[in-house]
């Protein structure tokens, strides 16, 4: 029986996830504070790159002159800004006051992920999802956008999740609470078929220790209950804790500010807290006039850093821009009269309208803030969903139904508080229309208690 050697090329479409892609999605979501902080450890770094701060913010400094900048902006400060706020701006403040020295919950996992037997493609679509990972340590955007925007299967994602989910601290990456508990659960070995219903179904009898409804639907004692409960009450809900995430932050920087002129908004965008990036045009020397190949490749390496980091704060702040201009586009209402008008508006709306993924919106829109008349927003707080009102062919945005509750509960009598049953009647009343299970889900989403824990004697 011969044998015949043939040889067959085949074409396959696979993305690379590059350290260089993994760092433009970094700089992406950072927050002014972080970027900040990100600019001062590269230009420490990396001796080609040259900063130089706008106004009163630092001068320019030499490569050979560096200074130790350990002071954070205060404010936001716009050209003539200081005719529209009573705030005062006299103060100098530099960008680098407060930076923390603490433990990045992502550098933790992205130095596990290294050490981990598994190929170098799926460790790089860890470190991704690990990118995507929000301050408390779930996974905040959908593994099938996920997987779209970087073009690998929705199985392969499952598969690096699943990677991600076995990192140390337990219960990080997951996509809610829920699985966050039973992540911890199974890796105590202790998740039976009952603890599994009790975290999908009990969760608020749990926390208002109703028992006896456990106790019934699974025909076991109150005692076995309350045991079940006690261990769910032990484990953490929120697995970042103890690692430093960026929520400490006390400061904001608003990263633009909308601004109404002659009947238009216009949209500013904050560039005096960044230091505007360049090459020494002595290092480009260098590559031309050395003879030391490994002096030439060193230069060349640090160069092309230092262009792909100016590139990259470039593109952050082009892709908010589009964003921002959407936004306003959108809720030019909520911008002219305040937030009883603002529309219904989801990520996946603006995402479809610039063409762009809906992950990179939420990472473009994560932890930043605009300056509008009324104060400092947070961009993400302007997304959400509505409800249906009687007689109105528009939606009534969802942020509007959780003030319209917590005025109700803010005036209620404690001693006779609003059950979600009345809250729900009288919201009807006003023409929404909303279900006392909704009331349920927005009242605790906005940390109101039931009733009974209200109550006041």
């Amino acid at each position: 029986m011969g044998m015949e050697l043939s040889f067959k090329l085949t074409q396959e479409q696979r993305l690379i996830l590059t350290q260089k892609m993994q760092l433009s999605i970094k700089i992406l979501q950072m927050s002014n504070v972080d970027l900040v902080q990100y600019i001062e450890k590269e230009y420490s770094e990396n001796p080609v790159l040259e900063a130089e701060y706008n106004n009163n913010y630092q001068e320019k400094t030499e490569v050979n002159d560096r200074i130790d900048y350990k002071e954070i902006i205060k404010y936001l400060e716009f050209d003539n800004y200081g005719s529209q706020t009573s705030s005062s701006y006299d103060e100098e403040v530099s960008p680098f006051m407060f930076i923390s020295s603490k433990k990045s919950l992502k550098d933790y996992l992205h130095e596990q992920i290294l050490i981990l037997n598994i190929d170098e493609y799926l460790k790089n679509i860890c470190d991704y999802i690990v990118e995507s990972i929000d301050g408390r340590g779930y996974l905040d955007i959908s593994l099938e956008s996920l997987s779209k925007e970087i073009n690998i299967s929705l199985d392969l994602a499952e598969d690096a999740l699943a990677v991600v989910q076995n990192l140390e601290p337990v219960g990080i990456g997951a996509r809610d609470l829920k699985e966050c508990l039973k992540l911890q659960l199974m890796k105590k070995g202790m998740l039976d078929d009952i603890l599994d219903s009790i975290v999908n179904e009990h969760l608020e009898d749990i926390a208002e220790n109703k028992y006896n409804i456990i106790a019934k639907k699974f025909s076991i004692s109150v005692q076995d209950a309350q045991r079940y409960g006690d261990l769910i009450k032990t484990l953490e809900p929120k697995p970042s804790r103890g690692f430093y995430t960026g929520d400490e932050e006390r400061f904001i920087i608003p990263d633009a500010e909308i601004r109404k002129l002659n009947d238009e908004f216009i949209i500013i965008m904050n560039e005096k807290v960044l230091p505007s990036l360049t090459i020494n045009p002595l290092y480009k020397e260098i590559i031309y006039q050395s003879k030391d190949k490994d002096a030439e490749s060193y230069v060349k390496e640090k160069i092309d850093s230092a262009m792909f980091l100016i590139k990259s704060i470039e593109q952050r702040k082009s892709t908010l821009h589009k964003v921002l201009e959407k936004i306003v586009e959108k809720q030019k209402g909520y911008f002219e009269k305040g937030e009883q008008y603002l529309k219904p508006m989801t990520l996946k709306e603006i995402a479809e309208e610039l063409d762009m993924h809906e992950s990179t919106i939420s990472r473009a829109v994560k932890e930043k803030y605009i300056l509008i008349a009324r104060g400092t927003v947070k961009i993400k707080d302007l997304f959400t969903t509505g409800i249906q009102t009687e007689g109105n062919n528009e939606d009534l945005a969802v942020i509007n139904i959780k003030k319209a509750i917590k005025e109700l509960v803010d005036g209620e009598d404690k001693k006779k508080p609003f059950s979600d049953q009345v809250i729900c009647d009288e919201l009807n009343n006003r023409g929404m229309n909303i279900s006392r299970r909704t009331v349920a889900k927005y009242r605790e989403e906005i940390g109101i208690k039931s009733s009974s824990k209200r109550k006041r004697f």
